[in-house]
């Protein structure tokens, strides 16, 4: 290597991390003011809907209360647009249709239920949350009490198996799907998680006709790279359906192995 190239390695080395750091605080900076409307937009969305869904679920029934949950998170989708945020769903239409389903998936945002929610919609997706999110939350504790969704304390495992099993149990009466993150919570850097697979073995044996399907999300994480705020802008979030799996021609461990590896295979490093 020539004197000139080391001179210039060397140069390309502190100036090529100094301007990803300004554009990173330049970035953040502009973020802001979008970011601030952004939010009273979410928060407004949650507390109109809060009392639309209660009429929904109180007057009409399951199937009403489930759109105006949909044409919640389509709004919150649309909120996202305003921060520059694209999405892409890739095989969705492999998804098999009129049979139970489990989703599993990577987690890193909130928007990775938001999405998920609306995207896959036709699948009435029900959630495994925790405790905390089943309160005090317009809209979002609601639809979590009373929209299928079962919610879980972390701090006692006992009670989770059977509400965890109580899910798998709906969805093979239903034909609709449940929704589990291995990881547990998300994800902050997109960097994949332990996956534990006590949650997903429950909804299998509680729903031994059921089909998993693996779903990666990518760039999810960016979108709250800065914490809780400000917003990251222009992201564009990935879903990418991987091949079904049925529950009944695998062994568990087989299974769990292919859908672990079909998911953190697919997340962009």
């Amino acid at each position: 290597m020539t004197a000139f190239k080391i001179i210039l390695l060397n140069y390309e080395n502190k100036i090529f991390p100094y301007f990803c750091v300004r554009f990173l605080y330049m970035e953040k900076l502009l973020s802001y003011s979008f970011s601030f409307i952004a939010m009273l937009l979410f928060l407004l969305a949650l507390v109109i809907f809060h009392p639309i869904q209660w009429i929904c679920f109180n007057i009409f029934g399951y199937q009403a209360h489930k759109k105006s949950v949909d044409y919640l998170n389509f709004c919150l989708i649309r909120i996202g647009h305003l921060l520059g945020t694209t999405y892409k769903i890739e095989n969705r239409d492999t998804i098999p249709k009129g049979v139970p389903i489990i989703f599993v998936a990577n987690h890193q945002s909130l928007y990775d239920i938001i999405g998920i929610i609306w995207f896959l919609r036709k699948f009435h997706p029900k959630f495994v949350s925790k405790k905390e999110l089943s309160k005090g939350i317009p809209s979002i504790s609601y639809n979590l009490r009373h929209g299928g969704s079962v919610v879980i304390d972390r701090k006692e495992p006992k009670q989770a198996i059977p509400a965890i099993k109580s899910l798998g149990e709906y969805i093979e009466l239903n034909n609709r799907s449940a929704v589990i993150f291995p990881e547990g919570t998300r994800s902050k850097t997109g960097a994949p998680k332990e996956f534990a697979s006590t949650g997903l073995k429950i909804l299998c044996k509680a729903s031994p006709s059921a089909i998993v399907v693996p779903i990666t999300i990518n760039n999810s994480w960016k979108f709250v790279k800065f914490g809780f705020f400000p917003f990251g802008l222009g992201k564009r979030l990935i879903f990418t359906v991987h091949n079904s799996l049925s529950v009944k021609d695998f062994e568990f461990d087989e299974l769990f192995e292919k859908t672990q590896s079909a998911i953190v295979n697919s997340i962009i490093k």
